[in-house]
This record gives C-alpha cells, structure tokens and sequence, in this order.
C-alpha cells in the first residue's frame, strides 16, 4: 500500500485524529501538508519531525477551517492535492433550545463546511493529475444521534451526504471519496479527561471507561489513532479503487446496535 510519490493534506492534523492519519500516510510513503488554526513554532516542528522520521517531505500550513477562503486557500498554496483528509471538527454540547448559535454556526462551517470548500478547491488538481482520494472524517454521530449535539450530528449527516454526492460526480474518474465514522477514539484530549471523570463518579479509571466513556461502544475499548490512519492508508491504497461513496465504520459495533 504504498502512497510513494502521492501529496496528502490533512486538515485539523496538528494533534488527535488527524495527527495520527497523517503520520501513517507518511508512513506509507506520501508528502504531508499539515493544517490547524494556529501558526507555532511547535506546528512547524511537527511538520519537521515527520520528514525526517519518514523521509517524506512534510509542511505545515496555517487556515482557519471556519473560513471558505481559507479552505480554498490552503489547497491553493499546497500546489499539489492527491490526498485530501477532511478531518478538522469542533464539539459542544448542549439542549437544542439553549444551543448557542455562535456555536452552532462555528461547528456547521468547521465540520461541514470546511469540507466542502477542500473539496470544491482539490477536485480540479486530482482531475487534471489523473488520480485522487478523498477521505472525510465523519463520525458514528453521521450515521446515528445523540441527544444534546444538533449541530454535530447535523454536519456529520452532511458530511456523509456529500462524501456520496462527490462520489457520485467522481465515480468514472479515477478518483475516490468515502467516509470514516470513527466511534469514541483515544486522543490526548480524550485521555486527559479520564481523571476529572474517575473523580466527579467516584469511579475507577477501567470503569469510567467501559461505564462512562465507552457506554454505547459494545467492544469496550477505544479505537486509536494509528488503526483510522491505517484505514485512511488503505482507502488510498490500489486495492480500494472501486471503493467509493461508503462509509466504514471503526466503532467498536456502536452503529450494529
């Protein structure tokens, strides 16, 4: 499954999920474009440490997920689109009736919107290179609900609506676009909320795991990031050529119930 000579932009990718996509892209073999709201110097580092643990080159390029023009603005100054990772997403919870319409505003464009521009700006690149793979983040939330995330269950819906859409006006061209629903996934953020749960149940980490966290997951267990990046690498890879307008689901049997 080599992605030799391939150029991946993975948008939201300087922690988490997309961190963890982008390193087994790397790993396979592609050029990285790195993306997050920020402009650090740690951004950049992580850029660098990734060329140089891979040998592939890798850079980062701040924009601000939330703008149109910036979306369409990191395509441009990649020069180059084979891969498009459309993973950049925000949460907040809350009753719809007192759902904060900044909030709902800012997760609709991050999580939806933000797609769409990528999309729009990276199809012309892969049409004229003859070759592309798009694939976006959804989440179990795009295929099911929860009570208290309207606008996240609504752009994750959106979301797998368009990845077929794309799919659809793309299907004789050899370019692909699925969707990943990931379920509850283990990312620092993730893990650094561990201890404040364990301490408002009164519970023990493994149980505010399975009982808490992980209450609609039947495995029991999280996935990671390394395991939705090697599903990321395959859905670029050859053997996913025909595979297109799907989702696959990494949820532990969430979506089975």
């Amino acid at each position: 499954m080599s992605l030799n000579g391939k150029t991946a932009i993975v948008t939201g990718s300087n922690s988490g999920i997309g961190l963890g996509i982008a390193r087994e892209l790397a790993r396979a073999g592609a050029d990285v474009v790195l993306n997050s709201f920020t402009d650090r110097d740690e951004d950049h580092a992580l850029a660098a440490a990734l060329a140089a643990e891979f040998g592939v080159s890798a850079r980062y390029i701040k924009a601000d997920m939330s703008q149109g023009a910036e979306c369409r603005a990191l395509i441009a100054q990649a020069g180059r689109c084979d891969i498009l990772i459309n993973n950049a997403g925000i949460q907040h919870v809350a009753p719809i009736d007192t759902f904060p319409q900044e909030k709902w505003d800012a997760i609709i464009a991050i999580n939806m919107n933000s797609a769409f521009h990528t999309m729009a700006a990276a199809l012309p690149m892969m049409r004229a290179a003859g070759w592309g793979r798009i694939v976006n983040i959804a989440s179990a939330h795009g295929l099911t609900a929860s009570p208290f995330k309207a606008a996240y269950v609504a752009a994750k819906h959106g979301v797998v609506g368009m990845t077929k859409t794309v799919a659809l006006e793309t299907a004789q061209d050899p370019i692909t676009c699925n969707a990943i629903c990931p379920g509850y996934v283990l990312t620092p953020l993730v893990e650094a909320q561990i201890p404040d749960t364990m301490e408002k149940y009164g519970m023990s980490r493994e149980d505010v795991i399975k009982k808490v966290m992980l209450e609609r997951q039947p495995s029991k267990e999280f996935a990671t990031v390394e395991q939705l990046g090697g599903t990321a690498v395959f859905l670029c890879s050859d053997a996913a050529a025909q595979i297109t307008g799907t989702t696959i689901s990494v949820d532990g049997g969430w979506t089975a119930l």
